[in-house]
């Protein structure tokens, strides 16, 4: 009966939907709130949601292991699928410390400093690096397969968990556009792991999308809750998680391709320039004239697009990417 194990499915998506408004109900109490920049009257708005996603991905996942542990008699990868919670977990950690810090104008946080963000992601990877997970072998342009060995768990881990965490929060700052993208680059590696039967893979990005999917119903314009870095953080992780675990990594690099336009766009601004803009008339107005230096600038920039239509462009840019996961 398979549907036990489909039901970590729903059980993501009811946590996260039911524990969100008592979660926004605490952040506005302890004060963790900023300014929703792209509306004209810039409420406060709690940040930080990325711990409800977070319940909703270890609920998930815990119903997932329970139901092959007790029911089936048959633990898959339990060892690989702990050292995942554990980094999912570790790098969630990390985001909510740089969610904690509020600037006095309320405008954004400000918890880290730039240079010690990528050293305490790295610790998030420790627990995949240490249990060598993923496989070795990798597929290099020109050069065909190769194994690279230790290389793969103690460089190319670290690197994807540090990279990944970071590039997607290098792209947020509207209402539901983390979580829409999020839906669709996961919810496409999850079905591409799926139909390579790797399972393991393909659970935590399909619970982490069904977490994602109850989010969205907060978080879209006019959002009731911000994402914040605890989810950019865990997403970043979910995907390389996956990657690794379902031996997947090319898919997740063409998936990722939104995020390296952005990096190389944000690299022109020599990464001073920001995505958001300003509000004039419910219309966002790029802060940079006709200069592009991020994805949302291509709308932005001539000031006739709402935020909803911005967030929907981005959602949109990412399904042309995540697509040709198919075709490549």
């Amino acid at each position: 009966m398979r549907w036990l194990l489909y039901f970590s499915l729903l059980l993501g998506f009811l946590v996260t939907f039911i524990s969100t408004p008592y979660l926004i109900k605490y952040l506005r109490k302890i004060d963790l709130v900023v300014k929703d920049v792209h509306k004209e009257d810039k409420p406060l708005i709690p940040v930080s949601g990325g711990l409800s996603v977070l319940g909703g991905v270890l609920g998930g996942l815990m119903w997932y292991i329970f139901i092959q542990t007790f029911y089936y008699e048959s633990p898959e990868n339990l060892l690989l699928l702990f050292s995942a919670i554990t980094t999912i977990l570790l790098i969630s950690f990390i985001g909510f410390i740089d969610d904690l810090v509020i600037e006095r104008s309320k405008d954004e946080t400000s918890g880290l400093r730039q240079w010690q963000k990528p050293l305490l992601t790295l610790l998030a990877a420790v627990p995949l690096m240490v249990i060598q997970a993923g496989t070795s072998t990798m597929l290099i342009p020109f050069l065909g397969r190769i194994d690279i060995g230790l290389l793969y768990p103690l460089l190319f881990v670290p690197v994807g968990i540090i990279g990944a965490s970071n590039m997607v929060n290098m792209l947020a700052g509207f209402n539901g556009s983390e979580a829409g993208m999020g839906i669709i680059y996961l919810g496409s590696l999850g079905l591409y792991a799926y139909a390579h039967e790797r399972n393991s893979a393909a659970a935590i990005a399909g619970i982490t999308v069904f977490a994602l999917l109850a989010f969205y119903y907060y978080n879209k314009v006019p959002a009731k809750i911000f994402g914040g870095d605890s989810l950019t953080y865990l997403l970043g992780g979910v995907l390389v998680t996956v990657a690794v675990l379902g031996n997947i990594e090319r898919a997740a690099l063409i998936v990722s391709i939104p995020f390296f336009i952005e990096f190389f766009l944000k690299a022109r601004g020599k990464m001073k320039k920001k995505s958001i803009g300003t509000i004039e008339n419910g219309k966002i107005k790029s802060l940079y004239g006709n200069q592009i230096y991020s994805i949302p600038h291509i709308l932005t920039r001539t000031g006739k697009y709402t935020e909803k239509q911005v967030a929907y462009f981005m959602i949109f840019v990412q399904i042309i990417f995540s697509s040709l996961i198919w075709v490549l």
